[in-house]
């Protein structure tokens, strides 16, 4: 089965910037929001879509390249499309319809990840977060029923928050008791470490055994 890992963070706090730490050909880069990288260097491998059955076919295609590490960027966009483009024509129980499919996309994409990849595919789900009734910071949905009835960060073991400070992008890998953030207790040695997702990915292979990016080194 693959491993899906939820990066979450707030705008402008590093999430896409963590991505430059990888080659050109280390990862397959999907982007939901067709926006451009804060950096230079560009993917080999990429695809622009927000339509989940597009992006399973993607990541199902990751082995002909020979890339084992994916990254959704702003995942969370997959779910405001669904409803900017459905929302004027749904009255009644066409609302409700309209709200399952959405839990429906994030739910089965995580499924998708955990049950057709490859045990040595690791897919990294970059969200947005916000900020619960109760004080929280969680993902950023649409609906309680989304947030009730799936809870994604309940669906995965890795959900790390994309965070800044005075200009520095870090990223945070315990809870401070007040957000989702969660890893293995020996998977990384500091609760707050650089904000490098090549780093995050080359300590999870090693911590669970999992060949590495490009060919079995």
């Amino acid at each position: 089965m693959g491993l899906p890992v939820i990066i979450y963070g707030k705008s402008g706090s590093g999430k896409s910037r963590s991505l430059k730490f990888f080659a050109p050909d280390e990862i397959l880069y999907i982007n939901v929001e067709s926006k451009a990288l804060p950096f230079r260097q560009q993917f080999r491998f990429v695809a622009k879509t927000d339509n989940v059955t597009q992006i399973q076919g993607q990541l199902a295609k990751m082995s002909d390249a020979k890339v084992r590490t994916a990254v959704i960027d702003d995942a969370g966009y997959i779910m405001t499309h669904l409803f900017m483009r459905n929302h004027r024509f749904m009255k009644g129980g066409a609302q409700f319809d309209m709200y399952n499919e959405i839990a429906d996309s994030m739910y089965n994409l995580v499924k998708f990840v955990k049950e057709e990849l490859p045990d040595d595919n690791i897919v990294y789900i970059v969200m947005h977060e916000d900020t619960s009734d109760m004080g929280m910071t969680v993902l950023k949905t649409l609906g309680k029923l989304l947030d009730q009835k799936v809870c994604l960060e309940g669906m995965v073991t890795i959900v790390i928050r994309c965070m800044s400070k005075d200009g520095e992008h870090f990223f945070r890998t315990v809870t401070d008791g007040n957000d989702i953030t969660k890893a293995p207790e020996e998977l990384f040695e500091d609760e707050q470490i650089d904000n490098n997702l090549k780093f995050v990915d080359d300590k999870i292979r090693e911590f669970y055994g999992i060949k590495n990016n490009k060919g079995d080194k």
